[in-house]
């Protein structure tokens, strides 16, 4: 049995025929018969550049949906799926070709010099070029090449992609991710939100992250669904996409700009039957907010690089805004005390573990690293701090790395950004570990302010008096124009403990 993930992606696409796949507002796209052909045919341009089986393709190129079409090559002809951010400069991509070592690399069209060049540095054989409008040198091979029209025999557990991690401390890992990884995922996901083929998912986020490639796009072509893909979240554009849509994936900051604009209304929503929210958490009032003026209730989900999505607030039933709901089928989660790993009862925070056919395999060529955090018995240690509810639901309260110890006390920073955050004034509120000579660690909070509000650190402790013990409040309050976010919208934090490292030292 082929338990290569584009063999079951084949069926799929081969029974919708004409039906549309991928559209873009422009009116370019491919229908599923067309992104078949065109995906035999980028494969046999792979073969051509000397792409074998389990050879990594690393791809870094703008969003179009031909870079969809390069991935389900790759998945047909066997190799390995590499994509970077489109943010990296080329010292970073070097580092990348370096460790992963692809038979290939693929950049923008306008890159291709300095391409070559970090390409060779890196021992990387060969580059070439993608662009956003069906241009550059491997549509061009692609349109000639002979297509392979086989799919490539592979087993389970041999690799489909590798995704690098953020990074926020040390070198990026590269998550090894099989085709049992991304086919279970996408199968659970499409019976737990009741994806079918008459779906039309708005896609506004970038496809070099998990989100964005893998639930998003795996799960339209899973459920033989459509897509819009949109370069980036434009306000003006998804406003008059939201009547034509029925579901859209976004991040929480896509849903504070649509509450920000007056035409967001229950009428505008009719169609849409689902909203998600994943990769950075989405505030209680945001959720709140959003169900009053649509009707609405966002579903919030939680997932990570290396395991794909672990859970999901219902799709029927209470969504609890704050909350990621439950375990999909299939996905274990325990929490666990930190430091005896002894498993904590309903309400005790700890750390997240989880187990099922989603989490990776490990770091490549990180032994060392992968046996520290996917231990024996198949658990990932997510790094998340987290605790159930008395209903079942996983509320995430954190990262332990993010955990502050001021004066021997745990300090979780969540519970002390949803309390500013009710104030008012308050815009949106970061709170780090700061070095301190007598609590080893200060309560730092970080504010941003509403645009022209009244509002001073004295204002803020004043605030927090009689609401959070002592120990838990803030040392000190500092205010910033935003907080720093990777592209995926998460607060990074490294960067505010770097920025106010000697708040506490004297002058």
């Amino acid at each position: 049995m082929n338990h290569n993930l584009f063999d079951i992606f084949e069926k799929r696409m081969r029974a919708r025929g004409d039906a549309d796949f991928i559209t873009t507002r422009e009116g370019q796209g491919y229908s599923y018969a067309e992104a078949l052909d065109m995906s035999a045919r980028l494969a046999g341009a792979l073969i051509g550049l000397g792409v074998t089986p389990g050879d990594r393709v690393a791809v870094q190129v703008d969003k179009s949906p031909e870079a969809i079409l390069l991935y389900l090559a790759c998945l047909r002809m066997g190799g390995v799926y590499l994509p970077l951010n489109t943010g990296y400069t080329a010292e970073e991509i070097r580092y990348f070709l370096e460790n992963a070592e692809p038979a290939l690399f693929v950049c923008r069209p306008a890159n291709l010099e300095e391409a070559q060049k970090t390409a060779s540095q890196a021992g990387c054989p060969r580059a070439t070029t993608l662009g956003a409008d069906s241009d550059g040198e491997l549509m061009d091979l692609a349109r000639s090449a002979t297509p392979r029209e086989s799919i490539e025999p592979r087993d389970a557990d041999d690799l489909a992609a590798i995704l690098y991690t953020s990074g926020t401390t040390g070198r990026s890992k590269g998550a090894m991710l099989t085709h049992r990884n991304l086919g279970s995922n996408a199968e659970a996901l499409v019976n737990v939100w009741r994806f079918t083929e008459s779906d039309r998912l708005i896609h506004a986020l970038p496809i070099f992250h998990t989100h964005g490639l893998f639930v998003a796009c795996n799960v339209v072509l899973m459920a033989g669904a459509s897509m819009l893909f949109l370069p980036r979240f434009d306000l003006d554009i998804i406003i008059d996409e939201l009547p034509r849509g029925t579901t859209m994936m976004a991040v929480p900051t896509f849903y504070t700009r649509l509450l920000q604009d007056e035409r967001l209304t229950s009428e505008l929503t009719a169609n849409m039957r689902l909203f998600t929210s994943g990769s950075a958490p989405l505030t209680a009032e945001t959720h709140q907010a959003f169900e009053q003026r649509t009707g609405h209730a966002i579903l919030e989900r939680y997932g990570m690089t290396e395991t794909n999505m672990n859970t999901s607030n219902p799709y029927e039933g209470e969504r609890i805004a704050g909350t990621v709901g439950m375990p999909l089928p299939g996905v274990e989660a325990r929490v666990v005390e930190r430091e005896t790993r002894e498993i904590l009862p309903q309400g005790e925070i700890g750390i997240l573990e989880v187990r099922g056919p989603n989490v990776f395999i490990g770091y490549w060529r990180m032994p060392d690293k992968t046996r520290e955090e996917l231990l024996e018995d198949g658990f990932f240690i997510t790094g998340d701090l987290a605790m159930f509810d008395e209903k079942g639901y996983i509320h995430i309260v954190g990262r332990d790395k993010d955990l502050v110890i001021s004066g021997g006390y745990n300090v979780y920073p969540k519970e002390i950004e949803q309390v500013i955050d009710e104030m008012d004034e308050v815009a949106e509120s970061a709170v780090i570990g700061v070095a301190h000579p007598d609590f080893g660690e200060g309560v730092t909070a970080v504010v941003v302010a509403q645009p022209e509000a009244q509002i001073d650190e004295a204002k803020v402790l004043d605030f927090l008096t009689g609401r959070l013990a002592r120990y838990k409040q803030p040392k000190r309050v500092v205010f910033i124009d935003s907080l720093p976010r990777n592209t995926m919208g998460k607060v990074q934090k490294n960067q505010l403990r770097e920025r106010f490292q000697d708040l506490y030292t004297p002058a």
